[in-house]
């Protein structure tokens, strides 16, 4: 990763808070449950404390995941672009990443809001083979409300390819029960 090769760019992986699993629903209609409504604004309220928040977010069309990215954009003083896209709700980890390189090169930070396996399969694709504490977090256990953050440099989406991130934080949601 050169520092001279561009600005650098932020992409925030979010993987959908918890879902409920009711009776006689279709996987893609399904709610977030109870936790995952408590879970999701606390994923929102930490990237704003992180400075996170993104210019554009991706989002899968998946109920779980629109949900996920409505409770947790709520707070945010401005909202982002939103693009629902049906890839993202069955994409594996290349799909993924070709949702991203059509991203315009004018976006700083880009959040994605989809479902496992895809999104840790990203996160470790572009962070490479490399040891640290935060891949290793990633290896052992994506949960839901799950937030990686990885940055990189480059001119365009394009450009970002395995291996040529760094992930520099991981971070998991969990809202208070009332």
């Amino acid at each position: 990763m050169s520092a001279g090769a561009g600005p650098r760019r932020r992409l925030v992986v979010l993987r959908h808070a918890k879902s409920a699993w009711p009776e006689g629903v279709a996987d893609h209609d399904r709610p977030l449950a109870a936790r995952g409504r408590r879970d999701a604004p606390a994923a929102g309220r930490i990237l704003a404390a992180a400075g996170c928040l993104p210019d554009l977010a991706l989002c899968s069309t998946a109920v779980r995941a629109r949900s996920t990215l409505e409770l947790a954009s709520g707070p945010w003083d401005t909202a982002p672009e939103v693009r629902h896209d049906p890839r993202l709700y069955t994409a594996d980890a290349s799909e993924a990443l070709a949702a991203v390189h059509e991203v315009p090169p004018g976006v700083g930070t880009l959040l994605v809001v989809g479902h496992n396996p895809a999104l840790e399969d990203l996160v470790l694709d572009l962070a490479g083979e490399g040891p640290g504490s935060a891949v290793d977090e990633v290896r052992a256990k994506f949960p839901t409300a799950a937030i990686a953050v990885l940055t990189w440099y480059g001119t365009g989406w394009r450009e970002l390819r395995p291996g040529t991130a760094l992930l520099t934080r991981v971070m998991v949601a969990r809202g208070e029960k009332p």
